[in-house]
């Protein structure tokens, strides 16, 4: 699958990969995303992302979480 929108500069952003070449790094977007659940609201105050910047950011995060397992702390709390 080709990321194309998804860009690694040394010399940009100390290398994080960014959306493009804005200076949207991808961690960014995907805090953005966990922001504004609206997208019309996002697509508002950052009228130079698309909607494949999104999508494509989205595929770069889960490559990283392809078959690891991550241990996740228990929200399981018995009663006293």
């Amino acid at each position: 699958m080709k990321l194309d929108r998804i860009i690694v500069n040394p010399k940009r952003m100390n290398g994080q990969p960014c959306i493009r070449n804005l200076r949207i790094t991808v961690r960014r977007l995907m805090e953005l995303l966990a922001i504004y659940s609206d997208r019309a609201e996002l697509y508002q105050e950052f009228p130079e992302l698309e909607e494949e910047d999104i999508r494509q950011a989205l595929i770069f995060v889960s490559s990283y979480l392809d078959d690891r397992i991550i241990q996740l702390p228990s929200t399981y709390e018995t009663a006293a």
